[in-house]
């Protein structure tokens, strides 16, 4: 197992087994590919430790049919590793936003309201937020109380939240902060998405 050495030990009390079990938030954001890709590879390691798994896409359709979403279901139906639950949360819309807006405000804030409950009940170990940043991004949920939320908590619950744009106060609230960068991408060249690489 890799034995990663930190650069500063904090005097904050705790032993290193204390804290390097400390529940995480992690955001997973900018303008480049993997965002969700990197959430979801998370969410294998969680399954393989028998952690119960909570997705909660905010802004992808309901109608558009992923291939980690049929992964992750057939692995945490299987009797091995741990359970995983799919919430889409934004049934039937998309960030393209060809409906009605406040309809889809109404669904993010129900989204929400649902992971506080799931938070508040330790229902899950892991949280993938799936595209949570662009509701905080367009003011339709209120990030200072998504990171009073968190910051209270109980128990042992790490949450991942994707998406472009995550507001500051969010990125300066989380663990671990990861930006994707773009160098280069088909749909450059003129290529569409395509079977197998985006979805």
């Amino acid at each position: 197992m890799p034995q990663g050495q930190p650069s500063v030990v904090p005097e904050d009390g705790l032993t290193t087994r204390q804290r390097r079990n400390r529940p995480l938030v992690a955001v997973h954001t900018g303008p480049g590919k993997g965002k969700s890709t990197a959430a979801f590879g998370l969410a294998l390691r969680a399954w393989n430790q028998g952690w119960p798994i909570g997705v909660f896409q905010f802004v992808k359709s309901a109608k558009w049919k992923v291939g980690e979403e049929n992964a992750l279901k057939t692995l945490g139906a299987s009797g091995e590793g741990g359970r995983v639950d799919w919430h889409k949360m934004g049934e039937g819309w998309s960030w393209v936003q060809r409906d009605d807006q406040q309809d889809n405000e109404a669904k993010a804030r129900e989204g929400w309201e649902q992971v506080k409950r799931d938070l508040a009940a330790e229902t899950y170990r892991l949280y993938v937020l799936d595209e949570f940043a662009y509701p905080l991004h367009w003011g339709w949920i209120d990030t200072v109380e998504v990171i009073e939320v968190l910051r209270t908590r109980p128990g042992n619950q790490h949450v991942v939240i994707t998406g472009r744009n995550a507001p500051a106060e969010l990125v300066d609230f989380a663990d671990l902060v990861t930006e994707m960068t773009k160098v280069k991408h088909p749909m450059d060249a003129g290529q569409k998405g395509q079977r197998g690489i985006e979805w």
